[in-house]
Parts: structure tokens; C-alpha cells; sequence
């Protein structure tokens, strides 16, 4: 069966979509099967991403490793059991129509709270959570004293991981392999980045998760989306001589996929 890769959190601006993308491809480019959905419906900022992917592709002529991106399939109501949630049908149905033909298979849930995200988050093998460096994204995770910065309690996106966390022991299934994933981290805010470091990993030991490094504040995101492009393909497009913004941007790409340890993948770009 395809290993699932759930990159979510209920908080948008926080680099999933970029931080989607740039897995997928990256997995594409070492020689593994992806298939890709996105559950936003209204936004589609991953679906986005892939169709100007394929459109720069077809304008340049520049043969680009993508992923196999997939709308997720209209349900006729009277096809439904009695009781069952449209949305249930129409994830399983699409994670079913691409877990043969693929090893993995990535899901870029909405930045709010849905029954499709629910839902895939009780997919996951892996949960990827990018987190902005910020004690107002920190808020996602847990309740924190204002005063003393003391930990309060988990948060509302917590709480969700944690029933989706039952719903596979119910089911057999192995755990989920948790990564919160530290974006946009400040090189000049040393304060703040020390007291997320330590706050991060306190909360890591309470409920369970990894820190993963994950990408800086750099002006190329936003110059890549419009065409479709990740760091990892500027060698391609005949981008020569990067500059040490741009290297040290795709080590950070690197350093994400080596932390996430997935199952048979070895880093060779």
C-alpha cells in the first residue's frame, strides 16, 4: 500500500502548499511514484501549483519530474450508504484510485478546520505540520500562559491530531509519525527563535512529535509558484551559478527530507 503523507494544520500562510510541492517533487525526482490531492476545495493553491507546472512544461518544452495530481471524484448521492458522509466517499475513493499505481501519496489539507481534513489526517502514516516561528502560529499546538510562557494544554489542531491518533489504534493501524515543521525562521529574531526552540520541544515530549526544520523567508517562493517551479529545478531551466541564497535554500530542502525518514527513500540530490 502507498505510504500517506498528510501536510496540515488549521492556520493558513504557513508554507504548506510550498512545503507540499517541494516534497512531492522532490520524492518524484529520486525515482518514487507520488500522487497528490488537495483538500481545499475552494483555494486549490497545491492544484494550482501543479497546473503551472504542467503549463510551463508545455510552454518550454522542459520535461519537469511532477507528481500525479488528482481532483477528487464527484459522488452521486444515491450511491451513498446510509449514514455515510459524502466527503468520506469521495477522499477513500480518490486515495483508492492511486495507492496501486503509487508510492506515495501526498495530501495538502485546507488551513481550517473540515471533514475532509479530519478524515485525512486519520490516513496519515505521515503528518507534516509547517509552523510559521511565531508564538501566534504556536497557538495552533497548545494554550499558553501569557505571563509565564508556561504550557497550558494542548490546542484545538492538537486535539484533532489526537482522535485521529485513536481512530487508527481502533483500527490496527500503526501510529501516525508526527513532524511539526519550523518555517520562516528569523536569522535576527535569535530571542524569539531560542524561546519556539524551547517551548517546541517541551511541547514535542507532551504530545508527541518531531521538529523538523523546515524553510526560510525567501523572495524565490514566491517567483517560483507562478510557474510551477521548486528550488530543485532551477538546474533544469538552465538556471547556472545559483547564489548562496538559492543553495542554501535547496539544503534546506535536503535537511526537510532526511528529517521526515521516509520509508525507502535515500537522499541523492
Amino acid at each position: 500500500m502507498a505510504h500517506i503523507i498528510v501536510v496540515g494544520n488549521e492556520k493558513g500562510g504557513s508554507g504548506k502548499s510550498t512545503t507540499s510541492m517541494h516534497v512531492a517533487t522532490a520524492l518524484v525526482r529520486m525515482g518514487h511514484r507520488v500522487g497528490a490531492l488537495d483538500l481545499d476545495l475552494r483555494q486549490q493553491s497545491l492544484g494550482r501549483y501543479v497546473e503551472n507546472r504542467l503549463a510551463y512544461i508545455a510552454k518550454s518544452g522542459v520535461d519537469l519530474p511532477s507528481p500525479s495530481f488528482r481532483q477528487l471524484p464527484d459522488i452521486a448521492q444515491d450511491a451513498l450508504e446510509p449514514g455515510e458522509n459524502i466527503h468520506d466517499r469521495r477522499l477513500s475513493a480518490a486515495v483508492a484510485g492511486l495507492e496501486e499505481d503509487v508510492d506515495f501519496i501526498l495530501i495538502d489539507c485546507p488551513g481550517s478546520h473540515t471533514r475532509l481534513s479530519q478524515v485525512a489526517h486519520s490516513l496519515a502514516d505521515t503528518l507534516i505540520t509547517p509552523l510559521n516561528d511565531s508564538f501566534v502560529d504556536f497557538d495552533l499546538l497548545a494554550r499558553v500562559d501569557g505571563t509565564t510562557n508556561k504550557i497550558l494544554g494542548p490546542s484545538v489542531y492538537s486535539e484533532m491530531v489526537w482522535n485521529a491518533r485513536q481512530l487508527r489504534a481502533r483500527a490496527g493501524l500503526k501510529p501516525i509519525d508526527w513532524i511539526v515543521v519550523r518555517n520562516r525562521v528569523g536569522a535576527q529574531q535569535m530571542h524569539n527563535k531560542k524561546k519556539m526552540g524551547e517551548a517546541l520541544t517541551n511541547l514535542a515530549k507532551r504530545i508527541g512529535f518531531r521538529v523538523a526544520p523546515g524553510f526560510s523567508e525567501r523572495v524565490i517562493f514566491r517567483e517560483l509558484f507562478p510557474r510551477g517551479l521548486t528550488l530543485l529545478d532551477l538546474r533544469d531551466i538552465g538556471v547556472g551559478g545559483m547564489n548562496l541564497s538559492n543553495v542554501a535554500a535547496r539544503q534546506e530542502v535536503r535537511d526537510l527530507l532526511k528529517a521526515l525518514d521516509l520509508p525507502g527513500v535515500e537522499i541523492d540530490f
